[in-house]
């Protein structure tokens, strides 16, 4: 195993810890409806844990170059760009407009996806997004300045 593989399952049992009791510590983790706004990041920082546990316990492989070249760097870019661009305008465009379009973006300019299969795609994973995070578990969502969510 590389030094790198080691550093970051340990940046990530780093991460995974406070982050899973950040949300004990913010948010409920049960409410009178069933699950409160921390379970699902309590448990997500759980699973991120045992992962890096995982990571860090394996006997170390064989060497694997696994940095992209050529195409595949630029399409990792290109993402890294766009979740950016979509992180900076969530106070613009509010969290269910933000989360069609960086999905819409992807899909369509990255993947080369059909319009219709973009549009349907985008709209229903931002409804479901919504519904579980605020709707169900009362997670506030960023409004943006256009008052959508």
């Amino acid at each position: 195993m590389h030094k790198a593989d080691r550093i970051t399952a340990a940046l990530l049992l780093a991460a995974a810890v406070p982050f899973s009791a950040g949300a004990l510590k913010y948010y409920p983790y049960w409410g009178e409806g069933g699950p409160g706004s921390a379970f699902l990041p309590f448990w997500l920082g759980v699973v991120m844990a045992g992962f890096a546990l995982f990571m860090l316990l394996r006997r170390p492989r064989e060497a694997v170059d696994w940095v992209p070249r050529g195409e595949g760097r630029k399409r990792v870019l290109v993402v890294i760009a766009i979740t950016i661009v979509f992180v900076a305008s969530l106070k613009i465009l509010g969290m269910v407009l933000g989360t069609a379009l960086y999905i819409a973006v992807l899909m369509r300019f990255l993947e080369r996806h059909p319009w219709w299969l973009t549009a349907v795609v985008s709209v229903a994973a931002a409804g479901v997004n919504w519904l579980v995070f605020a709707h169900w578990l009362r997670v506030p969502f960023p409004e943006g300045v256009l008052w959508i969510f």
